[in-house]
């Protein structure tokens, strides 16, 4: 009888408990989900496209500002080293593979960043990776659409080019407008994962991106296989990674990138030949892949057309 009770009193006594920690994260979830949704806005998603408030733009920076991150003194840039010398032919140069195929911490770069969304969005400091491309407004680096756009265009975005160590070194930059894919608005289509960003430097009115960091020279329609270099940085490091590997087809839309330890944080990452020249971002299948693989949309019609949509004047 009395171990009965003894096992009814647990047995209360652990319903309780079960009762009360799902009462406990059902509050949290609640909560993390009324932070996500705070930083998402509609935009025009039959349009793909979304204007950034100004004023929300300066404050996401100044919140990156405050603690994240902090802005050196300004140093000298040689904006040929992305951009401005010929592409070398690595099929030519005795280019190689990573041996192993791993990825590895690597030195920061101008034209390669770390994208931040402060605030209870449910991601780290930074959560994604962009680079910047080549364009008439010197303004535009491309990212994957799902680190902008989950149900929402995120509203409280930066980009600090060549981030390093809690320092932005060439500045945080704010977007003034997003561009995605129409399809991938609709329904998230992974072969539409890219995503432009126009970007200006709170505080330095007229400042053109590209002058400060120097860029990347976009290729549509690359031709595969091809010699390929992969650059993101992963949640929570201070540094990006990189790793040397080969882009094939994986079907007549992605491009497979076969390279181990390539973790959340490098999508929006740019897929590099020939020295500087972009022929895709982390990101498509599976969300940009799994601890071996990564993948990447293949360049082709439908990114040249969202290139020159968002590029344009």
């Amino acid at each position: 009888m009395s171990s009965k009770v003894r096992g009814g009193s647990a047995g209360v006594a652990l319903f309780v408990g079960v009762l009360g920690a799902l009462l406990v994260g059902g509050l949290w979830f609640a909560w993390e989900l009324r932070g996500i949704t705070a930083h998402l806005e509609d935009g025009d998603p039959a349009q793909g496209t979304y204007q950034q408030d100004p004023q929300r733009a300066d404050r996401t920076a100044a919140a990156v500002l405050d603690g994240i991150a902090k802005e050196a003194p300004e140093q000298p840039t040689d904006a040929q080293a992305f951009g401005g010398d010929a592409p070398v032919d690595w099929r030519k140069t005795g280019w190689q593979p990573s041996e192993p195929l791993v990825a590895r911490t690597a030195a920061a770069e101008p034209a390669i960043g770390a994208l931040f969304s402060p605030g209870t969005d449910g991601d780290g400091d930074h959560h994604c990776s962009a680079g910047v491309v080549h364009s008439p407004a010197g303004d535009l680096v491309v990212t994957a659409a799902h680190c902008v756009y989950q149900g929402g265009f995120r509203s409280n975005l930066a980009f600090a080019p060549g981030y390093r160590d809690g320092v932005a070194p060439y500045g945080v930059w704010v977007p003034t407008r997003i561009d995605v894919d129409p399809r991938w608005a609709e329904d998230e289509d992974p072969d539409h994962d890219v995503a432009f960003l126009r970007l200006r430097r709170p505080g330095h009115p007229g400042q053109r991106l590209e002058d400060v960091t120097g860029s990347l020279t976009i290729r549509f329609q690359a031709e595969l296989p091809a010699p390929a270099r992969l650059v993101g940085y992963p949640n929570g490091d201070e540094l990006p990674l990189d790793c040397r590997t080969t882009a094939r087809a994986a079907g007549p839309t992605q491009l497979r990138l076969d390279c181990a330890d390539v973790p959340n944080g490098t999508s929006g990452g740019p897929v590099l030949t020939d020295g500087h020249l972009l022929i895709g971002v982390i990101g498509g299948r599976d969300g940009g892949g799994d601890d071996e693989t990564s993948y990447s949309v293949h360049f082709g019609d439908a990114v040249r057309a969202l290139y020159e949509r968002s590029s344009a004047p």
